[in-house]
């Protein structure tokens, strides 16, 4: 532990609730470690619904109260959107603004583009460190995800922020490096003078570990999570089609939260046999259990520009463990990883020779003896939680001290 002269007071301010599925693998369990080092306070959106759930609710209370973090759950307010965001914010910058007074706060560590309006306006305000946890290119997402136009006056003004924060923040964190080389090839952004910090989305390697012998006889291809939006499903059961040419036992395990009947739809429209998919929710801690039924991971992604921001978090967990991944190029730092270290493909293009290319080395890869060893090696360096901590308790160490 370092001395107490290099702890910091940090105020943590998420959209994304920490009775999420997401709030707790990608916030909580990073402030569950830099809480034991840095005074944490904590202000979240919990979707109404979420709190709810009175029982679950209070018993999270009382498992953050004892982290010591100071915990400010408020409601997220989804439309209209911009009165709701507004009031959101409004609400936010109030209880920031007693966090501040109340507990000497040193940094605002802001997650993702919303709260980071309230890191910005704290820093002019109040004068603390700003860090812009950026989490990708959230306006571009919205655009290349059929949510906003682009001529439309709410994306014009998130990216007048986004200058904002890039220009302003004293950390930039970006979840891969091709994010950061988009950002400082911007002709319209000043970051000569911005720090610059990649710390991919993280995993729990304690909890995502190779169990092979839960393994099945049969070829088992994995899937996990949306469907919808940026994803490209249809592409996804083209290559299970063609897996089952190559392995005719081969079966598709789909693990996804809440578009099911998608799902039997696309099934339907490629006429897979029901029976050589299965189709299941399930919590993130049985996530890895469900995992290890598996013996490779696919996922692919619209390869557009918001998508240099993307890490995605079911490779790490995939690599985690052992299994190796199918993926395609173009989206963040994924083809690098994969192919760099022999741990999975990325494709550089979406026809169906391409596809069956894939999938033969998919298949040669998950069956090498080396291959789930290597898996994991790469999981345990690049995506490691303990990791990810380690950056975040420096960045928190060094920012104050940079002046």
């Amino acid at each position: 532990m370092e001395s107490d002269e290099q702890s910091q007071t940090v105020l943590y301010i998420s959209y994304t609730g920490l009775l999420e599925p997401l709030g707790q693998s990608q916030v909580y369990r990073y402030l569950q470690e830099l809480s034991d080092d840095h005074n944490i306070v904590l202000v979240t959106y919990e979707n109404p619904e979420d709190k709810a759930d009175t029982e679950r609710f209070e018993s999270l209370k009382a498992d953050v109260s004892e982290t010591g973090i100071e915990w400010h759950p408020l409601t997220y307010h989804s439309s209209p959107t911009l009165p709701a965001t507004v009031w959101d914010l409004t609400t936010g910058f109030g209880v920031a603004a007693r966090a501040i007074r109340n507990n000497d706060i040193d940094i605002v560590h802001t997650r993702s583009y919303v709260p980071s309006v309230l890191g910005l306006l704290c820093k002019r305000v109040f004068g603390t460190k700003f860090v812009f946890d950026m989490r990708g290119f959230w306006a571009d997402e919205r655009v290349d995800g059929g949510m906003w136009e682009e001529d439309s006056r709410l994306y014009r003004s998130a990216k007048w922020f986004e200058t904002q924060f890039f220009e302003n923040a004293d950390v930039v964190v970006s979840l891969t490096e091709a994010g950061i080389d988009a950002i400082q090839g911007f002709d319209h952004v000043d970051t000569s003078e911005t720090r610059f910090e990649m710390i991919p989305t993280c995993v729990d390697t304690g909890l995502f570990t190779p169990q092979h012998e839960r393994r099945q006889d049969e070829f088992v291809l994995g899937y996990v999570g949306s469907v919808g939006t940026w994803y490209l499903f249809d592409d996804v059961l083209e290559c299970f089609e063609l897996l089952r040419e190559r392995r005719p036992d081969s079966q598709l395990r789909i693990l996804n939260q809440g578009d099911h009947d998608y799902v039997y739809d696309r099934l339907a429209a490629f006429d897979i046999d029901e029976s050589a998919v299965t189709v299941e929710a399930v919590e993130h801690d049985e996530v890895p259990t469900e995992m290890n039924k598996m013996d490779a991971g696919i996922f692919f992604y619209t390869p557009t520009f918001s998508k240099k921001g993307t890490s995605p978090t079911k490779m790490g967990e995939f690599l985690a463990c052992g299994l190796p991944c199918l993926s395609n190029a173009a989206v963040g730092d994924v083809e690098s990883i994969l192919e760099e270290n022999g741990v999975g493909v990325a494709l550089e293009s979406f026809d169906t020779e391409a596809k069956r290319a894939a999938i033969e080395r998919l298949v040669e890869l998950s069956t090498a003896p080396a291959t789930a060893a290597r898996c994991r090696q790469v999981a345990e360096s690049y995506y490691a939680l303990e990791a990810g901590v380690r950056d975040y308790d420096e960045i928190y160490r060094t920012v104050v001290a940079d002046g």
